[in-house]
């Protein structure tokens, strides 16, 4: 027996070692922050289940953003919520369309910030589903030149980069080749490769308007009880040209994200999905747990699995505490 020779305590005595030899870490480096943006002025409409979160026209937005970039927060995710919705998803690609109305204005405000596109179709679509809808089911190759459309308006607007999220087959090739004919194969790809039909985005589909109008989204987002099937696909993403690869979500899925960081050499991305975000809340709020312990504790099990960047509700708190120690 090692004991009493070998004492692992010995390193945990105080802080100061504990500093020294801790293996992960978090930095204000790592976060994304997903806003939402409507149409209109002066508008910052809160979002019952996600506290603190809100949807902002782009005015508040733009002000939040320079917050943002206060705390060092280097990147944000924008979703749009349109005025109209129809079964083309004509708000999504057009050129004065919410995200690109605000993505124009942050980047002539506030250029320094980078600004990720979600390309989806969810939010535009009157039926609420991520693609062109035949019949009950979702047409994956009519959905492909819809999205490549999108990420090229947004690329166009001043996108930094564009998140295809959808999980349509082979839409990251589809995106790659529109923005290379254009002349924006400069902006990368950070694909939802790995995205799951999970019941944590209740939240999210409140604050992005976004819930299907029937049947769900089991057909394209994954099984949550598959992790080869996620290899594959970030394999096929990776084939295609994705620049960052992503798991979503984060918390229930960290076996996922510490596969993919063993596979792949591309940064990996996690998504901390509106349905984490809203259970720390609420359990702080009824005083069940230390909200800011668990956040920061909660972010570094991500980071620690093997995320390099990490979208999350939680970055400006996080920024925050991270900026005061």
């Amino acid at each position: 027996m090692l004991f009493p020779d070998y004492r692992p305590r010995r390193l945990r005595r105080n802080e100061s070692f504990r500093r020294m030899i801790r293996e992960t870490s978090l930095s204000v480096d790592n976060l994304i922050y997903p806003m939402f943006v409507v149409f209109g002025k002066g508008i910052r409409r809160p979002i019952a289940s996600m506290p603190g979160i809100f949807q902002l026209s782009i005015d508040e937005l733009i002000q939040e953003a320079r917050e943002i970039l206060s705390l060092g927060i280097p990147a944000i995710m924008l979703f749009g919520i349109p005025d109209k919705k129809d079964k083309k998803a004509t708000g999504a690609y057009d050129s004065d369309g919410i995200i690109q109305r605000a993505m124009k204005g942050l980047k002539d405000k506030i250029p320094e910030l980078m600004v990720i596109g979600d390309v989806c179709l969810c939010e535009y679509m009157s039926h609420g589903h991520c693609g062109i809808v035949q019949g009950n089911d979702v047409d994956n190759d009519a959905t492909l030149e819809l999205l490549a459309r999108t990420a090229l308006s947004q690329a166009k607007a001043g996108a930094d980069m564009v998140a295809p999220s959808d999980m349509m087959d082979g839409r990251v090739a589809e995106i790659r080749q529109a923005l290379d004919e254009n002349g924006f194969e400069q902006t990368p790809i950070m694909a939802y490769s790995a995205k799951y039909a999970s019941a944590f985005y209740g939240p999210f589909r409140e604050a992005a308007e976004s819930a299907p109008k029937f049947g769900d989204r089991k057909s394209y987002q994954m099984d949550p009880a598959n992790i080869r099937e996620a290899i594959r696909e970030v394999t096929l993403d990776v084939e295609e040209g994705a620049d960052i690869i992503m798991v979503k979500p984060a918390l229930p899925y960290l076996d996922v994200i510490c596969r993919v960081r063993e596979e792949f050499d591309l940064p990996v991305a996690a998504y901390n999905v509106s349905g984490e975000y809203a259970m720390i809340k609420a359990a702080a709020k009824q005083g069940w747990l230390d909200e800011n312990k668990v956040m920061m504790e909660s972010l570094l099990s991500i980071r620690r699995a093997g995320a390099d960047l990490i979208l999350t509700y939680f970055a400006k708190q996080a920024a925050a505490l991270l900026k005061a120690a």
